[in-house]
């Protein structure tokens, strides 16, 4: 395709593969391209009672990267996005992206700590800030070294009493919009230049500047969007994962974008019954949960009979592993299938998933056209149904970490990347996660995957959720401990441990059972939703709660 002077060719093939011309603004692709197309009056956003189409969408990406030029932001400076999900995001994302620079989306449920590290971390210049995460960056602005302005977006409540306070070097993003101009040319960009940055979050450590280039998005729309989601312009998609998470990143932004589809975005947070009106309100085709969202709703009293789900055609789930039980019970409830899939940040998105027709619950599926996978165990690549580590390959990979040279030798091997995570690929060619590489553990000797252990236990009725680790018995041998969260209407106690821990030991070989359980309120979690395993490490090292009881 041509828009004016600037030229985006972008050529897919049916298994995946995709090429494009050297020069390449992801913004063009993504927005102005639909103008040309003829999409101007359709609708991009639902946002609570607002619609936003096509063409507005494209005039507030405009008048977003005038304004960033008039602040002086260069090709190739970084601007943080502390965003809720709303439309400011799409603009502020692509507006940065159009005139070059570099938009970095951060999660607004870290602290004001996270931010500092963040912002020193990136050297962002400018921030385009939600006002009701406003405190938090102005808590750690006086020891900001990079930072020279700051955006911010009106609040959910009574905006139209909002003030920004201009003595601390301020900027009201609507008024600053409206004065600015509602056409822009765009930079010039190389296919292969930075064109956004996403901070993993791991579960220890400091996150990692994740730097992706102007292709990459294009690249998943191509692969996991076209032959996953077969996503076209007459979808409408829901993301309970938020946009600054690379996986909501594509479900709710550049999958409906790149297909000219309708996206439904909510800046409060997913509470399962205020998820259950949206599907209901906006009746979106496709629908992308977490696994901890999916298993809160099915929670909800008569869900299946209060809510009409009918209009989903396509459930997704990623983050972390789908449990079993999880996915029999959302089929059994709704009559939907979940397809889980395991995605990165460093790949962007989802490389390998289920499909419709062919899913295997428990598994990851198979690989999503366009990406290749290896099983590596010391040095070599593993038979059929032996463990090792899971390697991937795909156009949609990272160009590196920001800073972090080392990190990004041992993750960036060449084409391919070490995703940290342990599999097996049966003889039907699906992929089954049996943890991080770091939580695998022995009992006995023999290697035990704690995900085998957690499902297990939350196929009983009594369990929500569990975690399973190893603890050091007596003599000084590592065993597997779970860690519990019941259902409402059960009690902890000996009596539960012993029927839990004979659960176990009638569906997997008796080594693998845990030979201690602890019940808890909840599991440990990051502010992305992952379970911080090394938190209930530290605290099994500890003497045990009255909670915590030992099995023969």
């Amino acid at each position: 395709m041509s828009l004016g002077q600037h030229q985006v060719f972008v050529h897919e093939t049916p298994a995946g593969h995709v090429s494009w011309t050297p020069v390449l603004n992801a913004a063009v692709y993504y927005v102005d391209r639909h103008i040309e197309e003829g999409r101007g009056e359709k609708t991009a956003i639902y946002y609570l009672d607002q619609t936003f189409t096509y063409g507005q969408v494209a005039e507030m990406v405009n008048r977003a990267g005038n304004t960033l030029r008039s602040l002086g932001i260069l090709r190739e400076q970084r601007v943080l996005l502390l965003l809720l999900d709303c439309p400011a995001f799409a603009a502020a994302f692509f507006g940065a992206m159009k005139i070059g620079a570099v938009p970095i989306p951060v999660n607004t449920l870290l602290t004001p700590a996270d931010y500092l590290y963040i912002l020193q971390d990136s050297r962002a210049t400018a921030a385009v800030v939600s006002a009701e995460l406003l405190p938090g960056l102005l808590e750690v602005k006086h020891q900001l070294s990079y930072l020279q302005h700051i955006l911010v977006v009106p609040p959910l409540e009574n905006p139209q009493s909002f003030t920004v306070p201009t003595d601390l070097g301020l900027y009201d993003w609507d008024e600053a919009l409206a004065g600015a101009k509602p056409f822009l040319e765009p930079e010039a960009t190389s296919a292969d230049e930075a064109a956004f940055w996403l901070y993993s979050s791991g579960t220890t450590g400091f996150p990692k500047g994740t730097i992706h280039l102007h292709h990459d998005m294009i690249v998943c729309s191509a692969t996991y969007g076209r032959h996953v989601l077969n996503i076209t312009e007459n979808d409408i998609t829901y993301s309970v994962a938020r946009l600054f998470f690379a996986y909501g990143l594509g479900n709710a932004l550049y999958f409906p974008f790149g297909a000219g589809a309708a996206t439904v975005l909510n800046p409060y947070r997913p509470e399962p019954v205020k998820v259950l009106e949206i599907v209901q309100k906006y009746r979106p085709t496709l629908y992308f949960g977490v696994p901890t969202s999916y298993t809160a709703i099915l929670q909800v009293p008569e869900a299946a009979q209060r809510y009409d789900l009918s209009s989903i055609r396509f459930c997704a789930s990623a983050g972390e592993a789908l449990p079993r039980p999880i996915f029999e019970q959302w089929l059994a409830t709704f009559g939907l299938p979940i397809y889980d899939g395991i995605g990165s940040t460093e790949m962007a998105h989802i490389f390998i998933t289920n499909k419709p027709g062919a899913y295997k619950a428990g598994s990851s599926g198979t690989l999503v056209p366009g990406y290749r996978a290896r099983i590596i165990s010391e040095g070599r690549e593993v038979p059929v149904g032996e463990i090792g580590n899971l390697m991937v390959s795909g156009d949609s990979a990272a160009a590196g970490y920001w800073n972090k040279h080392e990190k990004s030798k041992e993750t960036f091997q060449g084409s391919w990347i070490n995703t940290g995570d342990k599999y097996y690929k049966d003889a039907e060619g699906y992929y089954w996660h049996v943890g991080r590489s770091d939580d695998m553990l022995k009992a006995g000797g023999i290697w035990v995957s704690p995900m085998e252990v957690e499902n297990i236990l939350m196929e009983h009725p009594a369990v929500l959720e569990s975690v399973v680790i190893g603890h050091i018995d007596e003599d000084g041998l590592s065993k597997p401990k779970a860690f519990v969260v019941l259902k409402p209407g059960f009690e902890p106690g000996p009596a539960m441990v012993k029927e839990l821990q004979n659960h176990v030991k009638k569906s997997a070989a008796p080594y693998k059972y845990p030979r201690w359980i602890e019940f808890v309120d909840s599991l440990p979690r990051t502010a992305s939703g992952k379970i911080r395993r090394y938190v209930l490490r530290n605290l099994s090292t500890a003497v045990p709660a009255e909670n915590s009881q030992a099995g023969a």
